[in-house]
Order: structure tokens, then C-alpha cells, then sequence
């Protein structure tokens, strides 16, 4: 059946136009009348969201620190009505790869959620598109073994190349990163404790970081999936990346990072959170400051599904037209991950729209469709 959104406000890739929206389960088929009609009362039509990288799932499987969720399916449908509620169409479930000192736990958790994603995607339990984003910390023993029995998974549309290593990079001040275990993982070391994790680390950097970064880029490149750098901090980490043949600079944790990154092409990623917030929660470089010089292309919701909508709100806010700040969650992540048949309104695409109306300044969500199907 068709549907045609009707006194509405368009956000086309290259304009805001006053119009109406023709579409079915078949996809886009007009800007202009044509079906049975829904009166927008003047709302925006947006394309539905893309976020390449969500934490979201982790979440529902760790709900608080050391519960492990037992109900697989439970989890990733909750994660699914979360995400979707947020506006987002096609997600890129982040997963962390690696054990990060749990003995096990962590690697059995990661199993759940791939098993989980995977079943309630064959099954077609899912409402929003799910694929997998698997961030490699390269600096972690079990990081291979868990790699390779998962790369073959036909979701995996990206790959993204991290070391979290204490004293480099995001965690270039350790203090910052022991006050974050300690909150986050009750992890409290006394000081000669911490010295001799830190020595561990760095051995573990030192044994583990090129090999494992050389294999991921070749399973990569055979299967022809995308690689994004994670926290690039100096030039030297941007120039490593962009000789690897890495397009896409994850959250790059400073301004001079992400000027060296624009200048070799790559696609510039930051947290809508960071945009929300007006800073950046771990004393990195602002988002908003980025946008303003140009140094921002995508926008991720990281750990808060929300925040994908609402910061290019914010954007447009501070005088960057909508359509641009829109692209930055829509037609620019389809380009960087290759999805050709969504993130734009236009004929031909699929119907993926959100019907949104700004309150007191922020998004408000007043329809949703996913393939030509409405869901709320």
C-alpha cells in the first residue's frame, strides 16, 4: 500500500524543501502525492538514522557491572525497540573484541551477543537493520582467536583497530584511566599493583599491536570489509592508519589528528554524545568544535542511542544548514560503509523515514518506518 507523508518539511540531501513524500514497502516512488495520505502538520521528514557504532548491545548483556544477563534473545530484542525508539533504521552493533582481564567472562558474553544478534537477524525478529562492527583491541592475548571464528559472520560490515594501552592515546594520562576502571569495573589497584599492571600492558603492546593490527587489515581486505582507526591522537597514528589503507578516522582524540586526517581524505568520525554534552566526557577533542572547522563528517551514538538524533539538531542549532547536519547521521555513514540503497530521500531508495517535530528545541519522534513499514 502506498503512503504519502503530506504538509511536511523534506530534509532532501542538499535542501529543505516544503513537499510531500510518496512511498510503499517497495520504497521511495515520489516527492509528491500519490497514496493514501498522513498530514505531517508541517514535522520534518528525515531519513532513518545509521549509526555505525552503538555500545548499546553490550549494555543489555552487561546490565550493571559483574550481572551477566542470562535471556540471549530477551537482550538483543530489548536492544532493538531501544535503538529503534531512537530513530535508528540501520545499526552497526559495536562489539569489543578482546578479554580486557576477565578470565573468560568477557569472551562469553561476546559469544552470546554474536549468537543472539545473529539468530534474531536470520529469524527476522529484528524491527531495525542490525550488522556488526567488531572493534579489535589489538593489544589483547585473546583477540585473535576470538576474531577469527567470527569474521566470517555475513553482518560484519566493519572492522575498527583500537589500543587502549594505559599511556597512549585516549589513556595518555593513566590517572584518568585508573579512575575509570575504578568506576566503571570496581577496579582498584594500589600503587605498586598499578605499576605492575602498566608493565604488563605495555608488554602485551609491545608482543601483540603489529601482528594483530597486520592480521585484521588482511582478513579485512580479503573480504572486503571496511577498517576504522580508533583514538588517533598525533599525526604519526593518523599516517600509520591512512598507510594501512584505513578510510575512516574513529574519534580521533585531538584537533591536530583530525586535521592530518582530513588532509589525506578520511572520513572523520565523533560521538553524538560529545555534541549533546558540549565537550567531550573523557577531556578529548570537542565534536562541536570539529564541526565548526569542518573536521567532522559522521556521528556515532556510542554509548547513548538518543544522542544520534538529537545532536544534529544541535548543529543545525548553531547555524550549520539541517540537511548537512543530517547527512552527518544518514547519507554520510551509507558512503563510508557502503549501503547504497538508504540514508537519502530520494525515488528508488528504501522508505526508511522518521517523521520528527522539534519541542522546546529538541526532536521529538512522531513516526517511524522501516522498509515502508510503520512501526510507531
Amino acid at each position: 500500500m502506498k503512503t504519502t507523508l503530506a504538509n511536511a518539511r523534506l530534509v532532501l540531501e542538499d535542501a529543505v524543501v516544503e513537499d510531500a513524500l510518496t512511498f510503499s514497502p517497495a520504497g521511495i516512488e515520489a516527492i509528491g502525492t500519490g497514496g493514501d495520505e498522513i498530514d505531517c502538520d508541517g514535522d520534518f521528514i528525515v531519513p532513518g538514522l545509521i549509526d555505525i557504532h552503538t555500545d548499546n548491545l553490550e549494555h543489555h548483556f552487561v546490565p550493571r557491572p559483574g550481572v551477566r544477563w542470562p535471556a540471549t534473545l530477551s537482550a538483543v530484542m530489548a536492544h532493538d525497540v531501544q535503538v529503534l525508539g531512537a530513530g535508528t533504521t540501520t545499526v552497526l552493533d559495536a562489539l569489543s573484541l578482546g578479554d580486557y582481564d576477565t578470565g573468560g567472562s568477557r569472551t562469553a558474553m561476546l559469544n552470546d551477543a554474536i549468537s543472539g544478534i545473529t539468530t534474531a537477524r536470520e529469524r527476522g525478529l529484528l524491527k531495525a537493520d542490525h550488522f556488526l562492527h567488531f572493534r579489535c583491541e589489538l593489544s589483547d592475548p585473546g583477540l585473535l582467536g576470538i576474531f577469527e571464528r567470527n569474521i566470517d559472520n555475513p553482518a560484519v560490515r566493519l572492522l575498527s583497530v583500537m589500543d587502549h594501552t594505559p599511556g597512549q592515546r585516549q589513556w595518555h594520562n593513566t590517572g584518568l584511566y585508573r579512575d575509570f576502571r575504578r568506576k566503571k569495573n570496581a577496579q582498584v589497584w594500589t600503587d605498586e599493583e598499578f605499576e605492575l599492571y602498566l608493565a604488563e600492558r605495555r608488554e602485551h603492546q609491545q608482543a601483540l599491536v603489529v601482528p594483530g593490527r597486520a592480521e585484521v587489515g588482511r582478513h579485512g581486505r580479503e573480504r572486503d570489509i571496511m577498517i576504522a582507526s580508533h583514538d588517533d591522537t598525533s599525526i604519526a597514528d593518523v599516517e600509520e592508519s591512512h598507510a594501512d589503507g584505513i578510510t575512516i578516522s574513529e574519534f580521533p582524540t585531538t584537533e591536530v589528528a583530525a586535521r592530518r586526517a582530513r588532509e589525506l581524505g578520511m572520513q572523520i568520525v565523533m560521538g553524538a554524545p560529545n555534541v549533546v554534552l558540549g565537550r567531550s566526557h573523557s577531556g578529548n577533542a570537542s565534536a562541536i568544535g570539529l564541526a565548526d572547522i569542518g573536521l567532522l563528517d559522521i556521528l556515532t551514538s556510542d554509548y547513548v542511542p538518543s544522542s544520534l538524533l538529537h545532536a544534529p539538531f544541535i548543529l543545525a542549532s548553531r547555524g550549520m544548514p539541517l540537511e548537512t547536519a543530517i547527512a552527518k547521521v544518514t547519507a554520510n555513514p551509507a558512503r563510508a560503509i557502503g549501503f547504497a540503497d538508504r540514508g537519502r530521500i530520494a525515488p528508488g531508495l528504501r522508505a526508511d523515514l522518521l517523521r520528527v517535530r522539534l519541542v522546546d528545541g529538541q526532536p521529538v519522534i512522531r513516526g517511524l518506518w522501516v522498509n515502508g513499514q510503520r512501526y510507531f
